[in-house]
C-alpha cells in the first residue's frame, strides 16, 4: 500500500467549506443543521470505504449493483412521490433516500469489471455494458427523474468512451440516439419536463411559469458584480425570488452575494478536482482502476456542468444538484462516497487483485 495522496481530500475540503458557507445563507437554519448531520454521516461513510479497501469493494461490485436494481424496482412499487417524481424510498424508521444515488456508485464498479474482462471488438460486445447502464437508467427515467437518469447515462458514456469505441460504432449509436429521443424519450416525459426543455430556448415565453427559475437565476448571477452584495445581502436570494435556492439553484446565491470572484473561486476548485481525478486515473497501472475513477469523474463533472449551465441559462432545468454544495443528504453522501472510491482505488493501485 502506497502512502496516501491527500491532494484530493484537500480540494474536496475547500469545496465543502465554500458550500457550507453558501448554504448557511441560502437555506433556513433547520436545513443547514440537517446538512451538518448529513456531512457527519458522509464522513463516516468515507471512513468505512477507505477501511474496506479496493479489493473488497470490487469483489462485491455486482452484489451492490444487484441491490441497487432491487431498490430501484421497489421504489417503482412503494416509492414516495416528491416534486412530481416517485424517487424516494422509506424503509421502516430509516430516513428516506434515493436509490438512484446508489446507482451512481455501483455502476462504475460493475462497468469497470465487465469491460476489463471482455474487450469490445464487435457490436455484440456492447450488450452487457448496455444492459448494465440501461436497466438503472430506465428504472430512474420512469420515476420520472430525468436528471438522475442523465447522470447515469453520463457515467456509462464516459466509461465507454475512455475504454475505447470505434468511430463507426459511435456513428451507429448516434443514429440510434437520434431516433430514440423523439420516439421513446420525448413521449414518456411529463408535461412539466417538456415545458422545461421548450422554455429553455426562450425563458421569456413563460416568465411567470416554466421560465421563472432561469430568469431569476440569471438576474441574481448578473447583479452580483465583481465582489457581490455581501453575505446574506442578496436581494434575489434573501427575498425568495429564486426557487430551490438551497438545492438546484444554489450557484446564483453564491454569485449574487459573493460576486464574480467567489463564483470563479468555486469553478477553479472544481477544475482542480477534475484535474486531480484525471491525473489519478492516469497514474493507475490497471485498467479497472482507471475506469472506476473515470466513472466517478463523469458522475461529478456532469452534475457540475449541468447545474451551473442551468443557473446561467445555458442548459434546460433538469433538477440536478451541485455536488458538495447543494442541500441534500443523499446527494452529499453519495458524492463523498464516490470520491472516496476514487481515493481508495488510487491509493491501492499497485496492490494485488
Amino acid at each position: 500500500m502506497l502512502r496516501s495522496d491527500l491532494s484530493l481530500p484537500i480540494v474536496v475540503f475547500f469545496i465543502l467549506v465554500v458550500g457550507m458557507i453558501t448554504l448557511s445563507t441560502a437555506a433556513p437554519n433547520n436545513e443547514f443543521g440537517r446538512q451538518l448531520i448529513f456531512l457527519a454521516l458522509a464522513l463516516a461513510s468515507c471512513t468505512a470505504v477507505i477501511w474496506i479497501g479496493r479489493r473488497r469493494l470490487m469483489r462485491y461490485a455486482f452484489p451492490i449493483y444487484g441491490l441497487t436494481i432491487g431498490l430501484l424496482g421497489l421504489t417503482q412499487l412503494l416509492g414516495t412521490e416528491i416534486n412530481g417524481a416517485r424517487s424516494w424510498l422509506y424503509i421502516g424508521p430509516l430516513p428516506g433516500f434515493q436509490p438512484s444515488e446508489l446507482a451512481k456508485l455501483s455502476l462504475p464498479l460493475a462497468l469497470a469489471i465487465i469491460l476489463h474482462e471482455r474487450p469490445i471488438r464487435g457490436l455484440l460486445d456492447y450488450l452487457r455494458p448496455i444492459v448494465l447502464i440501461g436497466v438503472p437508467f430506465m428504472l430512474v427515467f420512469l420515476e420520472p427523474d430525468l436528471g438522475s437518469a442523465l447522470v447515469i447515462a453520463a457515467i456509462g458514456g464516459g466509461v465507454l468512451l475512455v475504454r475505447g469505441i470505434p468511430w463507426r460504432h459511435l456513428l451507429i449509436f448516434g443514429v440510434l440516439f437520434a431516433v430514440a429521443v423523439p420516439t421513446v424519450v420525448w413521449p414518456n416525459l411529463k408535461a412539466h419536463q417538456k415545458d422545461r426543455l421548450v422554455v429553455f430556448l426562450n425563458p421569456a415565453a413563460d416568465p411567470q411559469g416554466s421560465g421563472y427559475q432561469v430568469i431569476q437565476s440569471t438576474i441574481a448571477v448578473g447583479s452580483g458584480g465583481l465582489f457581490g452584495k455581501g453575505y446574506r445581502q442578496g436581494t434575489q436570494s434573501q427575498l425568495g425570488f429564486i426557487p430551490q435556492r438551497q438545492a438546484d439553484f444554489i450557484f446564483p446565491v453564491l454569485a449574487e452575494e459573493g460576486g464574480f470572484v467567489s463564483a470563479t473561486l468555486l469553478l477553479l476548485l472544481y477544475g482542480l478536482l477534475f484535474w486531480r481525478l484525471v491525473a489519478m486515473a492516469g497514474e493507475c497501472p490497471y485498467e479497472r482502476d482507471q475506469l472506476v475513477i473515470v466513472g466517478v469523474l463523469s458522475f461529478v463533472s456532469f452534475q457540475v456542468i449541468v447545474n451551473i449551465g442551468v443557473s446561467l441559462g445555458l442548459a434546460p432545468v433538469t433538477g440536478i444538484t451541485l455536488p458538495l454544495v447543494s442541500y441534500g443528504g443523499t446527494s452529499l453522501v453519495s458524492t463523498m462516497i464516490a470520491l472516496s472510491l476514487a481515493f481508495v482505488v488510487h491509493r491501492d493501485r499497485y496492490a494485488d487483485w
